[in-house]
């Protein structure tokens, strides 16, 4: 049901007439993440610019009973930030202040809308950064990476974002304001910052966020690797992980990635290769030139094609700037897609990109890859033509396949991009009867009358409630979820 004039009138109150978006092309503009397969448009948005404000918006839904659904720059994989149920869309990019930078303490507090780069930008000069650095980095916020537990290249490293978060500010699914945490990394009593994190706004709006931050490394270096075939590039980082070494960051890109980067950005990747491998090494200097030399070896050994040391920062830049910016040139490659975000063990890395090539024979279909290696964290990219009869459902079988033969090999449903409504219905594979319904349970505590981001990281259970009766779902029909 639309929302009441007298609704709109009191979101405009609260956020002001600039703060509110309630055009159909204005809407529009939000209908969907960066997954555009799952679209829905809400009824309005609202850009809050205080917590105050924001409180003020959750209680007012909650006494409307109207969704509520969170989102920072709409760079989520996962059908996240869109409104399948329409309600309210609370935008949060005019929060983007950085509120304390405290390096005594190694630490900053920023507003959810901070994008990441902007924080080691501003900490860098005095020799501190921000370690999660997905690769939309540059445009992603730090609030969308906290409610997601984005992670990034170099969280093999250094961890995903619940590694380095501190503390949380948040506005509750009951309108009240709470926070958790502080500067210090252990907290007495239970992890709620733990469990906040990666919540994906089901229990609640950030509306700040402490964060750690590292020292830079004394040094890093940068090589790329390339072979005939992805099994000898993944035996490799079997290799590299076995031996103790731990790289900053250990990136596969396959034959059909490196093709569409090197015609959309010319990044140096040696077409006609197989699959590459980019591995950065960081800390100090005698040790990173020891590792590396290791390495080298390992390549060699398993007939690696070429083997490159990024001379220096502008290369380094360059090779990083191909990988990062792999998800723009995906366009040229086909216009429509599925993304899979499953994790295996990185024992069983090998054994898994096998079996995505008999998936991709099996179904005949193109499958590209450009993934974290290093932690198993695949990203296979199954593209399709969904003006070929047929084809979306060949890819839907083999998206389905994948994630269950990196269940079978113990692994996990997501990495790093969330669930949103893309994994929700996957969750059973996963987790038991009793996980789900502990998890449906204390997503009640904080948000009593299910109105937080309806429809996403659980599945349908009856321990969700009944209180929450949506509307019919506005997704189109044969939608996929």
């Amino acid at each position: 049901m639309p929302l009441s004039a007298a609704v709109l009138s009191e979101l405009e109150r609260i956020v002001g007439p600039r703060g509110l978006v309630a055009t159909p092309e204005g809407r529009m503009t939000y209908e969907c993440d960066m997954h555009t397969f799952y679209k829905g448009a809400p009824d309005v948005v609202v850009l809050p610019e205080t917590t105050e404000q924001v409180a003020e918006l959750v209680r007012l839904c909650r006494r409307e009973h109207v969704a509520l659904v969170p989102r920072g720059s709409g760079t989520g994989l996962i059908g996240g930030a869109m409104a399948p149920l329409g309600g309210v869309m609370v935008s949060l990019t005019r929060m983007n202040r950085i509120l304390e930078l405290d390096f005594e303490n190694r630490s900053a507090t920023v507003q959810p809308g901070l994008i990441n780069l902007w924080l080691s930008q501003a900490t860098r000069e005095h020799g501190y950064y921000f370690a999660p650095d997905p690769s939309s980095q540059m445009v992603s916020s730090i609030g969308g990476n906290a409610s997601t537990n984005a992670g990034g290249p170099h969280c093999l490293k250094y961890g995903i974002t619940v590694n380095h978060v501190l503390g949380l500010e948040l506005v509750t699914g009951a309108g009240e304001v709470l926070r958790v945490g502080g500067k210090v990394q252990d907290q007495p009593g239970y992890d709620l910052t733990g469990a906040l994190v990666g919540s994906e706004g089901t229990l609640g709006l950030l509306t700040a966020v402490t964060v750690r931050l590292l020292h830079e490394p004394e040094g890093v270096k940068t090589l790329l690797a390339s072979f005939s075939t992805i099994d000898n590039a993944s035996e490799t980082v079997s290799a590299i992980v076995g031996a103790g070494i731990i790289p900053a960051a250990l990136e596969m890109i396959d034959e059909v990635v490196v093709r569409a980067i090197e015609e959309g950005i010319g990044a140096g990747y040696p077409k006609g290769a197989g699959a590459v491998l980019l591995i950065e090494l960081d800390g100090p200097m005698a040790e990173i030139d020891e590792q590396s030399a290791r390495i080298v070896e390992m390549c060699r050994s398993r007939a690696a094609l070429e083997i490159r040391v990024a001379k220096d920062e502008t290369e380094r830049t360059l090779l990083w700037k191909g990988r990062k910016e792999a998800a723009g040139v995906f366009g040229r490659l086909s216009a429509t897609w599925l993304l899979q975000d499953a994790v295996v063990p990185r024992s069983r890395l090998p054994q898994i990109m096998r079996e995505v090539q008999a998936i991709a024979a099996r179904h005949r279909l193109v499958i590209a890859n450009v993934f974290h290696a290093g932690d198993g964290n695949l990203h296979p990219l199954i593209l399709y033509n969904d003006l070929v009869p047929g084809e979306l459902e060949r890819a839907k079988a083999a998206n389905d396949e994948l994630l269950r033969a990196c269940l079978a090999m113990g692994g996990s449903v997501t990495g790093e991009h969330g669930v949103g409504l893309d994994k929700a219905s996957s969750m059973p594979f996963q987790f038991g009867e009793a996980d789900l319904a502990f998890m449906a349970r204390f997503r009640r505590v904080l948000d009593p009358d299910g109105i937080m981001n309806p429809g996403k990281l659980l599945p349908s259970h009856p321990a969700c409630g009944e209180a929450f009766k949506p509307a019919a779902p506005r997704l189109p029909a044969g939608t996929w979820i």
